[in-house]
């Protein structure tokens, strides 16, 4: 269903879906076998890739991904790779226009993506903070593959979120994993086991990298 909605739109470039048996999914441009190893390339190069045994891949079939420039201040396009650098430059960015501290919101995308632009899950969330298809629409995110479309995306969601549930950051996370309707059923954090261990990684994530730069802060 998700890679329907992918095609939708304009020109189109050949990609790779490709689902691990860990239950991850991401798109890649093309992928080559090194005997019981496969590369899965993220772009249309030979340097950017992900090495995996032949066993973590389940299946990958052909999926075309829209063509679309990105505008304003974002650099990127969809088969663009992102430094650190680059991605805090994102980050810092969002962040600033909705004061959100950065640690968090690179807390939420190091679990939703790993910092992979173009990852995919098997429920159809896309790009770098995991937007749904319908939730990107909403925010007016017309491509959520190009980084700082998705961040920003992702951020005001995120933002909104928080708002919401008055700045609990825990029932924030909540919903924006399981979904605003799951968390006011279950008048706070459902008890589901996916959504309690996102919840609890992120907060630690977040601490810890609070923690590193107080401590860098403490050193000068």
């Amino acid at each position: 269903m998700v890679l329907g909605l992918i095609v939708a739109s304009g020109a189109a470039h050949a990609a790779e879906h490709v689902t691990l048996t860990n239950g991850f999914d991401l798109i890649c441009d093309h992928q080559s076998s090194q005997g019981d190893r496969v590369r899965l390339y993220m772009d249309s190069g030979s340097t950017n890739f992900v090495e995996l045994n032949v066993g973590e891949i389940a299946s990958s079939e052909h999926v075309d991904l829209p063509v679309a420039a990105s505008k304003g201040a974002t650099a990127h396009t969809n088969n663009a790779k992102l430094t650190e650098a680059e991605l805090h430059q994102l980050l810092a960015s969002a962040g600033s226009v909705h004061d959100l501290d950065v640690d968090l919101l690179a807390s939420v995308v190091r679990q939703e993506s790993g910092g992979n632009p173009r990852a995919v899950s098997r429920a159809g969330a896309q790009g770098l903070m995991q937007l749904m298809p319908g939730t990107a629409a909403d925010l007016g995110v017309a491509n959520t593959f190009v980084p700082g479309d998705n961040i920003s995306g992702g951020t005001a969601y995120l933002d909104s979120l928080l708002r919401r549930y008055r700045d609990n950051l825990a029932l924030a996370l909540a919903a924006y994993n399981a979904g605003p309707a799951a968390v006011d059923r279950w008048h706070g954090i459902p008890p589901y086991r996916e959504t309690r261990a996102y919840v609890a990684r992120v907060i630690h994530e977040f601490n810890r990298r609070v923690a590193a730069r107080q401590t860098a802060s403490a050193a000068h």
